[in-house]
Formats: C-alpha cells, structure tokens, sequence
C-alpha cells in the first residue's frame, strides 16, 4: 500500500491505495503552526481508529503549494512512519507535456490532477477545480498542456464580499431555492453561486471556441463542484480524489516499475 498526501493551502487530503484502489481518505485543516510531532500523531490516529494497518505503507508520495509545512510534514513521515517521502518535483514524469515558457511555474497539484485526468480519461480534457482558487487547465489529446486560467476561488469572493461590507452577515455557500431572494442571505447566496456557475459556462465556451476543441472532456474536482453544477449538465466527470489518483499514478511512473524489478 501507498500513501498519498496532497498538502493545499486550506486542506490536507491523505489517501492510501492498495494497488489502483483507494481504500481510505481523509481531509485534514492544513496548519503551518504544526510540529512534526503534532503530524505524526495526526496521522497515526488517522490509520488507527480506521483500522488501517500503517505498517503496511511502502512509499508516501507529498504535494504541496503550501511551502513552509513541508518540512514539518516530511520529518514527520520519517519519524513516525520510518519511510524516506517522495516529494512530487519539476523533472518526475508525469505524462504530460507542460508547454509553457516555465514548466516550474505549474503547481505540483495541478500537474498531478491533469496526469489522473490523462490517465482515466484521456485528451482533449479540461480539468476545473474549485479549491482556494478556481483553475481551468487544458490538454491535448496528445497530454500536451494548452493553457491554464486561474480565478478566484467561491470561498474566496465570499470572504472578499464579507470582509468589505459592514452590514452583510456570513452565510453557507448554497443555491437558493430561487433567483427570487426574499433576504439578504438569499441575495448573497444568488449572486455567488450564479456568478460562478455563469464564469464556469463562459470559460468552456471561450476555451473551445479559441483553441477549437469541440469534444472536450470536462473533469471537476474540488469542494465546490457540486455546488456549481447541481443538475449534473456542466461536468463530464466529478472526481472529488482527483489529486489523490494523480499521486498514485506519479508513484507508479516513477517508482512503480522500479519496484516491481526490485521484486524479481
């Protein structure tokens, strides 16, 4: 078994694969404050009380795009899990064909999401994902990258919109029943969530119209997906372990074989 950790800047997704099978994930509040020690334990707790045999981890694959808790959460897989982590890095192979003036400028995430993309569906693809910002990224269906958009996030426009405004209470981040809004919740709510699923719909036309790719497959991932297409007429696929997938299939292009060769 292997475990995965994709380390966001509000949220920590750990998963452990026995061979392509995802048996077990978790989400935990990504905390720079932590020590390695504090991980560890995390972690430990997470296998213990899922039943989850932690001495049967073979390797532990790390992303991040939050820089200064890689330290702790590193020295806390070798403390705790006594296994050398893998960090996911510009130079692995990936499967993807990064066409851009600085390939080290693609977050490690988003290289792992289109390389599960690829790999699970193939290209032409467009991988949307609604984390702390909303990313639209394209391949070809050579796995070549086309281009990527990045916006901001649901999360963070309702915050923005919060913080700016004096009188305007928070709310959950939901559709109302109707574009007919009998409150200042419901007013928020409309707009957010409207505006996002509008700026969804624009970005795929707008994409396929200039890179003049019709059949393009659509892929979601992120908390917020399914709150931007509840009717289920938007995406493709909604694949919320995306990232996770993409970690495991990193491990096996790099690693993988290598292990099975050390087997023989």
């Amino acid at each position: 078994m292997i475990l995965v950790i994709d380390i966001g800047n509000i949220d920590t997704t750990l998963g452990v694969f026995a061979g392509e099978t995802l048996i077990k994930h978790w989400r935990i509040t990504t905390h720079s404050g932590r020590t390695s020690d504090e991980i560890g334990m995390n972690v430990r707790n997470l296998f213990h009380y899922s039943n989850v045999d932690m001495e049967q981890i073979e390797a532990v694959v790390l992303s991040s795009v939050v820089p200064n808790v890689m330290y702790s959460f590193l020295n806390a897989i070798r403390k705790y899990l006594k296994i050398e982590p893998i960090e996911v890095k510009s130079g692995m192979k990936t499967g993807i064909n990064l066409r851009m003036e600085n390939p080290k400028e693609m977050g490690s995430d988003r290289i792992a999401k289109l390389a599960a993309a690829y790999a699970l569906y193939g290209g032409p693809a467009m991988v949307i994902d609604y984390s702390t910002a909303t990313t639209f990224d394209v391949i070809n269906e050579k796995g070549e990258f086309l281009t990527g958009v990045t916006a901001p996030g649901v999360q963070i426009c309702a915050d923005a919109l919060i913080s700016r405004t004096a009188r305007l209470p928070r709310f959950a981040i939901s559709m109302p029943d109707s574009i007919y809004t009998k409150n200042t919740v419901e007013s928020m709510q409309a707009g957010l969530v409207l505006s996002h699923i509008g700026e969804t719909k624009y970005m795929i036309s707008r994409i396929q119209e200039e890179l003049g790719i019709e059949n393009m497959k659509i892929i979601a991932t992120g908390g917020f997906a399914k709150t931007v297409d509840q009717e289920g007429d938007i995406f493709d696929a909604y694949v919320p372990t995306l990232s996770l997938e993409g970690l495991r299939i990193l491990y096996e292009k790099n690693y993988g074989k290598r292990k099975k060769k050390n087997k023989q």
